[in-house]
């Protein structure tokens, strides 16, 4: 009723007007040294009012239930807002997703802290010297969204999120191992999780020195997420395009990438928790492909930056908590290749795989340069991996690189809830050990 009071309000004063509410309840069970920390649950609720007014923007948020004071500060800013020239969706059909399961808010505090000890126990069943941080969330989000032009909708979303990261310190030496799930559905099973994470034990078990050099390399999944993707969602993001700032920005419909390379934004997949049926602007959800086969697809807009370049919204309109919408991916997907992944390690007599880049969005990321520490890695050595390296940093381009790709996995897998992808093989990347 409150979000219906706030739009009459405004609809007096304004050409078009919006109003956003999300809220979260949410239960995280927090461990730290190996041991239950904390349970703290809390409940958040904010409102947006966004408004047009004489071709300019408005914008307020509130925590409170005074309509009157949000709108009179989004009609303050908007004596200085941006001008704009796009219209509120009207009444829309959108998909239908499913992401909310009522089972995941039912998971009683004692279920959870079994999940967490249990992901710790078998970590330190491992290695009795680790020490282990872990986290059991369950939240539930509810957002809706009204505007002037007739729009009125909401959907609730259910999450559940399961995460451990593990370091063993030897003297100098500090290793740092972890993995996370996430669904809108109960993860009652640690194994996938627990057995990812003992395979990095495994790997790391010993340090192997490498070559400083060009070498090939690999990145797993979580690789990926953490080196190749910063650099691909700044060049697809219609913002950075309008700038002009995007080296693919000029390449609509061309063949940028290897051709076996595919990447869409889908939040439409079933229980994920990136999904939604509508963005925060109210434009239907839907799967957009950014790269087809090497080619270059699609960029991803908000309703500005469409109006702006003269197109539509990809319905990638995005929001942080309650505030201004901006362009942003959703649920990012990398088609899979065919290649097992120790089938990759085999046809490297050196190398390396990276598991995690620290530090990759610190180079020219517009560029698509990404340069950093790895954090965890191993050697490969005549077809096998022979060991973790150690004070080893990466530098490399990710259009060179996607453009000289080896092989592309079929170890399809979710990364953080928002990626999901294989592992990638490079032919030569610039590898610097100490």
């Amino acid at each position: 009723m409150i979000m219906e009071q706030i739009l009459e309000v405004a609809k007096k004063h304004a050409q078009q007007a919006e109003v956003f509410s999300i809220s979260l309840d949410e239960t995280p069970v927090h461990f730290e040294a190996n041991r239950l920390k904390h349970i703290q649950g809390k409940q958040e609720q904010s409102l947006a009012l966004r408004i047009i007014k004489d071709g300019k923007i408005g914008y307020a948020t509130s925590s409170s239930n005074n309509n009157r004071e949000l709108v009179d500060m989004a009609l303050e800013t908007a004596h200085f807002g941006q001008e704009v020239s796009f219209d509120l969706p009207e009444i829309n059909e959108y998909p239908q997703v499913d992401i909310y399961d009522q089972n995941t808010g039912n998971i009683p505090l004692e279920t959870m802290i079994e999940i967490g000890e249990e992901l710790i126990g078998k970590l330190r069943k491992a290695s009795k010297d680790i020490i282990c941080q872990a986290q059991v969330a369950k939240s539930t989000i509810c957002v809706s969204l009204i505007n002037s032009s007739g729009f009125k909708a909401q959907y609730n979303k259910s999450l559940f999120s399961i995460a451990i990261e593990g370091s063993l310190i030897r003297g100098t030496d500090m290793l740092f191992v972890g993995d996370s799930l996430s669904s809108c559905r109960p993860i009652t099973s640690t194994k996938n999780l627990t057995d990812t994470v003992l395979k990095q034990l495994e790997y790391a078990n010993i340090l192997a020195p490498i070559t400083t050099g060009t070498l090939p390399v690999i990145f797993t999944p979580q690789g990926v997420a953490s080196a190749i993707i910063p650099s691909l969602a700044t060049a697809f993001n219609g913002k950075v395009v309008l700038e002009g700032a995007s080296p693919i920005g000029d390449k609509l419909g061309k063949v940028v990438f290897d051709r076996r390379f595919s990447l869409y934004d889908n939040p439409t997949l079933p229980f994920k928790p990136r999904s939604r049926p509508f963005d925060d602007e109210g434009i239907p959800s839907r799967n957009t492909p950014l790269i087809i086969k090497g080619k270059v697809s699609s960029f991803f807009y908000d309703l500005k930056t469409a109006s702006q370049a003269k197109t539509k919204s990809t319905g990638n309109g995005q929001r942080a908590g309650s505030g201004m919408p901006g362009p942003s991916p959703s649920a990012l997907v990398i088609s899979p290749g065919d290649t097992d992944f120790l089938d990759m390690v085999a046809d490297i007599k050196e190398g390396l795989v990276v598991e995690y880049l620290m530090g990759a969005e610190q180079g020219n990321i517009l560029s698509g340069d990404f340069s950093g520490n790895v954090l965890l890695g191993y050697k490969i050595e005549n077809g096998r991996i022979a060991g973790r390296v150690k004070n080893t940093m990466l530098h490399g381009n990710i259009y060179q690189s996607l453009n000289n790709l080896v092989a592309i996995g079929n170890d399809w897998r979710w990364v953080g809830g928002s990626l999901k992808t294989p592992s990638l093989y490079f032919s030569r990347l610039s590898v610097a050990a100490k």
